[in-house]
């Protein structure tokens, strides 16, 4: 005999055969009626996801903000900071600066004060030594 008809004599026989038919209706019957109430039941799965979701979102939407709002804080107070040295920075040059004007004035009074302070001119000086050295004698 053929395979053909091995497989043609094999279906001939699961038809025939009501009991594995009727199991096989029991079957079907128990698997629609449990995919029925599956699929009518709410799916709590997708629900808790919902939720996670909504809320993962909130989550990092608040990180956001406060980033940002940390941020521009932290930007705010860099500048500040900035404007302070350089304050700062300005005050000091303009104390060197009058610190400076004041040596050099205290430096021109001092040799004014020197040249003033001179009996003879300093061109005349050898002269005045020579004559000091003959009223010494």
């Amino acid at each position: 005999m053929s395979l053909r008809a091995d497989k043609k004599n094999g279906l001939e026989e699961q038809e025939s055969d009501p009991v594995l038919e009727q199991a096989l209706r029991n079957f079907r019957s128990s698997v629609h009626a449990w995919s029925e109430v599956a699929y009518s039941q709410p799916r709590q799965a997708v629900a808790r996801t919902v939720s996670l979701r909504l809320t993962l979102g909130w989550a990092l939407g608040c990180m956001l903000a406060v980033g940002s709002l940390g941020g521009g804080l932290y930007e705010r107070h860099h500048r500040q900071e900035a404007a302070r040295i350089a304050a700062d920075s300005a005050r000091q040059q303009k104390v060197a600066a009058e610190q400076r004007a004041r040596q050099e004035d205290e430096d021109l009074l001092a040799k004014v004060d020197t040249d003033v302070s001179r009996q003879v001119p300093s061109a005349m000086e050898p002269l005045a030594q020579l004559m000091a050295e003959d009223e010494v004698q």
